[in-house]
């Protein structure tokens, strides 16, 4: 029999009648899971902590669910269940209704500023939608263009159209629909009463009516007994007379040999939920499947999906238990790889500042004299803007502590000198021995750092050697799979893996727009006006190539020669394949693709081009820049854009021109120019992802809707060819 995975008509009946019992009670917080199940964590004065959950995707359920059975909170709230936080928090949960018979529910929240009501949609695509007092929509998972109805933010919530509800039909109606039909009696209850299919047969058995009996054959006698079986479901349902059951169907694996055996020993069988009722279900008995009783309807649905998930997860995969061991060591490996990396970062950051404290020593009249003038004017009380234009002045005059002076931050209090070719931060009110004594106590620090790290190291050396033993130990204890291990090396199907391992990284330039060329060179490009200064004046390098668009609103885009943790070199011959994608992440994030249009100039300089000091006369806003010499030009460079998702040597989400992502992610989705607004189109992808892997819950742990609209462009998208 089919696992039930989603809720009916008469379930949310009995549902709204126990969930009422819940009124008072407190929100506390919500949180969304992927793009379609969210939960609100409340308070209940009776009974304590409450957890709703509503899920709208391929399960579609909305129960309580034991505290303990919570899944983890995500990372990152998106933008939805912050809007839910902000509107719900300490609001009072206050009813809940079914709408007519149809799979609906709407929760009803108050609280001073006003009433917040939650329609979830457990029917069709799934959706939840929530709106005000006057059902005027503040957002929803999903956006609903439909000729019948519409839901989209800022517009008034529109009902699916009114049906027949048959739990309060007057008999005049039932026969009128009833003798509406062309078909058998169990489809006429199915359809024009709209029981669907189990509660039809369900309405026949308990009447003591064929099924399969031709609706002209049905005569008043008929007609009697069916309404009466509905009335007294109706009846149960509105006085909570619940008797939950919890349905089992078991299989069976073999058995003891011995075929006379009536000792109830039944050899190896296993069991699986199937259904889960508010009462008994004479149909369910009649075909033998084993039930079991609970206190309440709630309590029997966080069981059931509970076990129901739980099997999913459970259910054996042979070829995958073996590489276990495999992504343990590779774990510890990357781990230590990390470890050695940020202890070698400490180490040279503790050097230069060092070197950075013995510069200020060294060149210490020169230093002394740039923090004495700033300090005698600013207690002449000078703007900092004027401290700033005097420098320039000075610099153009030659004068060498003036030339030395390469930004002066008022906001912070901080001036930057260049010494011996290091820019150093000083600050502006300190004197010369107090700013190296900084500089001293902060390479302290970091040393401090390092060696806790190397402590570290040395617990995860441990944890390497122990899984390694283990994996040898399970070698030893089963050689049957040792060509098994031999295919670890061939091409890996991550789309038809059962579990896929999750390998996380957290890169330095994952804050930015970022992907890596078919030639594996990092480019990454601002979010705003303050990455764009950011990336200029602290990741701008010797041998990067500097790439904008002649549009508006571009970002400023980096094609790296090197790793910021790697030795610059302008020695390095970059690409025109790196570069001509570069070009094409450069146009496409800009405002080209926002207007709708299909291609766009993009110009490439190098980094000792590119200056923050505006030449007289010049202005430049935040996160601008000044261009020096001759450019070299893209034009009519093509939009585009693909979102991957990649699964070695990490598994995460990626995105940036097609002919990069194609190489290095294990599926993506080419985009364009289109109709759908970027939150929408994330969830289009999101959904597509999801069907193209075995393991959904891996494409809901590390691609959310929300990190993947992380690498989509502004503006309006769709799926190529779609």
């Amino acid at each position: 029999m089919e696992q039930k995975r989603e809720l009916t008509s008469v379930d949310l009946a009995a549902l709204v009648e126990e969930l009422g019992a819940f009124e008072g009670a407190k929100v506390d917080k919500a949180y969304l899971y992927g793009d379609d199940m969210v939960r609100l964590k409340m308070r209940d004065f009776d009974r304590g902590r409450m957890e709703l959950v509503f899920e709208v995707g391929e399960t579609k359920r909305a129960h309580t669910v034991a505290p303990e059975r919570i899944p983890d909170a995500p990372g990152r709230p998106p933008q939805f269940a912050m809007m839910l936080r902000n509107r719900l928090s300490g609001a009072d949960f206050v009813d809940v209704e079914q709408y007519e018979f149809d799979r609906i529910l709407e929760f009803i929240f108050e609280r001073d500023d006003g009433t917040t009501r939650i329609i979830v949609e457990l029917f069709g695509q799934g959706n939840v939608a929530v709106t005000d007092g006057e059902y005027e929509v503040i957002d929803s998972l999903e956006t609903v263009r439909l000729k019948s109805r519409t839901v989209v933010p800022g517009s008034r919530y529109e009902f699916p159209d009114t049906r027949t509800n048959p739990l309060t039909v007057s008999r005049e109606a039932f026969d009128h629909e009833m003798n509406d039909s062309d078909t058998d009696v169990v489809r006429t209850l199915a359809t024009q009463l709209n029981f669907g299919g189990l509660y039809a047969e369900e309405v026949c058995t308990r009447a003591g009516i064929e099924k399969a009996m031709d609706i002209e054959e049905a005569d008043e006698g008929v007609y009697d007994r069916l309404y009466e079986a509905i009335e007294r479901l109706a009846l149960d349902i509105r006085n909570g007379n619940f008797e939950p059951r919890l349905y089992l169907e078991r299989e069976e694996d073999g058995n003891n040999g011995d075929d006379d055996s009536d000792d109830g020993d039944d050899g190896d069988a296993s069991e699986q939920v199937v259904d889960v009722t508010p009462f008994p279900l004479e149909e369910h008995e009649a075909e033998g499947l084993v039930a079991d009783g609970y206190d309440s309807f709630l309590a029997a649905l966080d069981d059931y999906f509970f076990r129901l998930e739980l099997e999913e997860e459970s259910a054996p995969d042979p070829t995958e238990q073996k590489p276990d061991f495999d992504e343990e060591v590779a774990k510890y490996e990357r781990i230590i790889e990390q470890q050695q990396g940020a202890i070698s970062g400490f180490e040279q950051e503790a050097d230069d500042l060092r070197e950075q404290a013995e510069s200020l020593y060294a060149e210490y009249g020169l230093v002394d004299d740039i923090l004495s003038t700033i300090q005698d004017a600013r207690e002449q009380d000078r703007p900092w803007e004027d401290i700033e234009a005097r420098f320039e002045e000075g610099a153009e005059q030659g004068i060498e502590a003036a030339e030395a002076v390469i930004d002066v931050d008022g906001s912070e209090g901080i001036v930057t000198v260049e010494v011996d070719g290091e820019y150093i931060d000083l600050v502006a009110h300190d004197g010369v021995e107090q700013n190296a004594d900084r500089l001293y106590t902060e390479a302290k620090r970091v040393e401090e750092k390092k060696e806790g790290a190397l402590a570290a190291i040395e617990d995860t050396r441990e944890d390497l050697e122990d899984a390694k033993q283990r994996r040898e130990q399970w070698d030893a204890d089963d050689g049957d799979d040792e060509d098994e291990g031999d295919d670890e090396h061939a091409d890996t199907d991550w789309l038809s893996m059962q579990s896929v391992p999750i390998r996380e990284n957290e890169p330095w330039y994952d804050r930015f727009r970022w992907f890596h060329t078919s030639d594996d060179y990092l480019v990454i490009g601002g979010r705003n006006a303050d990455q764009n200064e950011e990336l200029v004046k602290k990741y701008l390098e010797p041998g990067d190539q500097v790439l904008h668009t002649q549009a508006h609103g571009g970002p400023v885009t980096v094609l790296k020669a090197t790793d910021p943790s790697e030795a610059s070199s302008s020695d390095i011959e970059l690409p025109d394949s790196s570069i001509e994608e570069a070009a094409q992440f450069a146009v496409s994030y800009a405002s080209v693709w926002k207007d709708g249009r299909y291609a766009g100039d993009v110009y490439a300089v190098d980094s000792d081009q590119v200056t923050k000091t505006p030449e007289s006369g010049e202005y430049l806003e935040k996160g601008g820049f000044a261009i020096r010499g001759d450019r070299t030009y893209y034009d009519d460079t093509p939009v585009g854009v693909a979102v991957g998702i990649q699964c070695e040597p990490y598994t995460r989400v990626i995105g940036g021109p097609p002919s990069a992502i194609e190489g290095q992610a294990e599926t993506m989705i080419e985009l364009e120019p289109g109709r759908y607004a970027q939150a929408d189109a994330a969830k289009r992808l999101y959904r597509q992802f999801r069907e193209e892997f075995t393991d959904e819950s891996f494409v809901r742990k590390i691609a959310s809707p929300d990190r993947i609209q992380h690498f989509m462009p502004p503006g309006g998208s769709r799926v190529i060819d779609e």
